[in-house]
């Protein structure tokens, strides 16, 4: 079971975080989940539909601005809203309307199915007048049909026969939300988004807008089904088309939307002409119709990407429901990427970071690697932009990324704990490299990922320095945000490092391989082999902190100069500490808003000795508050790694169902995607023990005490593989496939089909 989740909770401030939990998307479409008949007057409500990518540009304020500060920044819009849907009973007269706030709620309840991909909502209500009336919503967010988003209302009552009017509307008069005291959630511009057209036509209402400064357009067209007869009127109003319809119920009706909503950067101009086309393509199909390919899309992907938890159903609850946000998030074109927050709010603003390839992308590159591969090509989309970006940084070469973008430019106007997190340029390359290995695909990386690499390794040289028989970064952020603007951090140049080498091993591949293709991408970008030379020696040379005494990776130069901050007498409600301290009262002291050194660890394990590995584990998990939700996941792996099997349990609890319990306080601005994707790393990279180098994949499964089992599948160079771990025994199949060695507990094996490897 576990293939769902529900809420009977009616409370205000969880219908809010449920309009989060029970959002709808298909990675390019996302609709909150919000009540159709909205809320009573007062009551706090995030109405949100999104597209992906679709942004404005906004002015960034500054008090002081300096060179190179960007001067806007992208926003994800809040765009036409077409949930609305209001139905009245009785007589013109005296007809009422439902509303959770008038009559009587005699049953509520609302689920989220994974396994079918809709989500419904059923009300038992009695209006003031003592009409009982069973009210079941539906709706749905097509995978195979992007455009496509499908409201169904089936209405019964035993004792209610007479008149009802149904009003639906779509609507272009809307804003984004705004927190004055959140900085990760936007304090301004609201409103960017203007109407331009509203028109009927023929039976499809459709409106259009078009953003502020960037110029995007998008447009929502909606056509209606209703099982009964029914008279129709429309009313065109300066933002909104408001459809009526008005028939006779004798017990039991069906009402259907179909809202189609397209943009400029997807379909182009016309945006008129491609919603109707749309229209007429889909037609004959309505909501049981997409039901059934909507089943069929995630039956496959569910076959791929599940993981089975025996012993635990809230867990497996959990886990199903962040991979199923996960596919409802993942942008597939060139324009989009996955927000911070998905597309289930507007935290961060729908800006994508390094969190997209060090914490999500493993799980589609493991399970579904034609979504990874679109993820990174979106990297390499924007790598002009990256180049660009680098230059304005004051670098003669390379690719510096963007730490927060939409469209390719920085983003960050706090530079200190944003632009200066050049690690998110090695963050991506090893994305490229990780895809690489798993893959196989040689020509991907002809095509795209050695000229990725070969940019970001320019980055290093330009940024660090040559200091007598060491390579060494200065003046970065690494992923700890609470350090800010150190000299040598460790995660960062450990990366760099291994960008350069494989930069080198790259440019060598394609020598070997395609010397044609390696010309012409040198011409390109005028790369000579000194370059080559010089970023080898780089690598070899990169200085890697290190304290004998503590046998311990330093996070930067200076880091254990500081004094230690007392977390044990920190009060409770100072925490999280970006929300109660200055960034400069943090970076004076030894704490750690996520993992940093141990994350590099984990990542680059064979970088160090097991016992400078430990030592570091366990002198930052003294220091270290789990602000961040990047961060407890990477603390399980690394728990499972050195053998902590209760607090690797213990740290993976946390990440598990964070958004389903609401555990940071503010799922209501969207959903924790990294911290989703962190579950499965925990998982898979954790308890299992995977690990991805040249020499093949290995694992080193256990099992957590509390659990009976658990299995899932992942795919390597083309064959899919089956991983179960009992209590009694590790058990891993070849599903799909030729051959292949890998390596358990040490030990080589080679796997055949239709062959289970058993180890006891």
């Amino acid at each position: 079971m576990s293939w769902k989740i529900s809420s009977h909770n009616m409370e205000p401030a969880q219908i809010l975080v449920d309009e989060s939990l029970f959002f709808t998307g298909n990675g390019y479409l996302g609709v909150r989940g919000n009540f159709e008949e909205g809320l009573s007057i007062g009551q706090q409500s995030i109405r949100g539909t999104y597209l992906n990518a679709f942004h404005d540009s906004v002015a960034i304020p500054y008090g002081e601005k300096l060179y190179a500060f960007p001067d806007t920044q992208q926003k994800l819009l809040n765009v036409i809203d077409s949930q609305s849907i209001e139905i009245f009973f009785g007589e013109e007269h005296e007809e009422e309307r439902f509303c959770l706030e008038e009559g009587e709620v005699l049953s509520f309840e609302r689920h989220l199915h994974f396994d079918q991909g809709f989500s419904e909502r059923t009300i038992e209500w009695r209006s003031p007048s003592g009409k009982e009336i069973k009210l079941t919503f539906k709706r749905l967010v097509s995978f195979l049909d992007k455009e496509a988003f499908l409201q169904k209302i089936k209405l019964e009552s035993t004792n209610f026969q007479g008149r009802i009017r149904i009003v639906s509307s779509v609507n272009g008069d809307v804003a984004n939300y705004v927190d004055t005291v959140d900085p990760r959630v936007s304090s301004g511009h609201a409103k960017l988004l203007k109407v331009t057209a509203v028109q009927q036509l023929g039976a499809v209402s459709y409106v259009e807008c078009e953003t502020t400064n960037t110029m995007l357009k998008t447009a929502c067209a909606a056509s209606y089904q209703l099982s009964n007869s029914f008279k129709r009127r429309n009313h065109l109003h300066a933002n909104s088309v408001v459809s009526e319809f008005i028939f006779h119920f004798s017990g039991k009706a069906t009402f259907e939307k179909k809202s189609i909503f397209v943009d400029t950067l997807r379909h182009g101009e016309g945006l008129a002409v491609s919603a109707l086309q749309l229209h007429t393509k889909l037609a004959e199909k309505g909501f049981s119709q997409f039901s059934i390919e909507q089943e069929s899309y995630l039956s496959d992907f569910w076959s791929d990407t599940d993981i089975e938890i025996r012993g635990d159903s809230s867990l497996q609850e959990g886990i199903r429901f962040n991979l199923f946000h996960l596919l409802q998030s993942a942008g597939q074109d060139r324009f989009s990427n996955i927000a911070a927050k998905g597309l289930s709010g507007e935290g961060y603003e729908g800006h994508y970071f390094w969190d997209t390839e060090i914490y999500i992308l493993p799980v589609f590159l493991m399970t579904q690697p034609d979504i990874a591969r679109k993820l990174l090509l979106y990297r390499y989309s924007i790598l002009e932009q990256a180049k660009l970006h680098a230059k304005d940084m004051g670098h003669r070469k390379g690719a510096l990324f963007p730490w927060r973008t939409i469209s390719g430019t920085e983003c960050s106007s706090y530079f200190p704990s944003g632009s200066a997190q050049y690690h998110i340029s090695a963050d991506i390359a090893y994305s490229f490299v990780q895809y690489s290995l798993v893959s196989g695909d040689s020509n991907f990386m002809k095509e795209h990922g050695a000229e990725v690499l070969f940019e970001t390794a320019r980055l290093w040289v330009d940024t660090g320095h040559f200091d007598g028989e060491s390579f060494k970064i200065d003046a970065i952020t690494g992923p700890d945000e609470y350090t800010c603007i150190v000299n040598n951090n460790y995660y960062t140049n450990v990366m760099a490092k291994y960008n350069l080498i494989w930069a080198v091993k790259c440019y060598q591949l394609l020598d070997s391989l395609d010397g044609e293709q390696l010309s012409n991408l040198s011409r390109k970008i005028s790369l000579t082999k000194d370059e080559i030379r010089t970023w080898q020696r780089a690598a070899e040379r990169m200085y890697l902190p290190y304290d004998q005494n503590l046998d311990i990776n330093p996070q930067d130069d200076t880091f254990l100069q500081k004094a230690v901050w007392d977390l044990n007498n920190t009060p409770k409600e100072d925490f999280p500490l970006l929300l109660h301290y200055h960034p400069l009262t943090l970076y004076r002291y030894q704490v750690c808003k996520q993992a940093d050194t141990v994350l590099a660890h984990f990542l680059l394990e064979d970088e160090q000795e097991l016992t400078t590995i430990r030592n570091s584990f366990d002198y930052y998990e003294k220091i270290t508050t789990h602000d961040s939700s990047l961060s407890s996941c990477v603390f399980s792996i690394m728990a499972s790694k050195l053998g902590h099997k209760q607090k690797a349990y213990d740290y993976f609890i946390e990440t598990a169902r964070l958004d389903l319990d609401n555990t940071h306080g503010n799922t209501k601005d969207g959903l924790h995607m990294a911290n989703m994707g962190g579950t499965w790393l925990a998982i898979v990279f954790g308890f299992a023990g995977l690990r991805i180098k040249e020499s093949g994949i290995s694992f080193h499964p256990v099992l957590p005490d509390k659990w009976e089992g658990y299995r899932f599948s992942i795919q390597c160079r083309g064959r899919k593989l089956q991983v179960e771990k009992t209590a009694e025994q590790t058990i891993i199949k070849l599903v799909r496939g030729e051959g292949l060695s890998i390596s358990v507990f040490e030990q080589s094996y080679h796997l055949e089909k239709e062959k289970a490897l058993i180890i006891i």
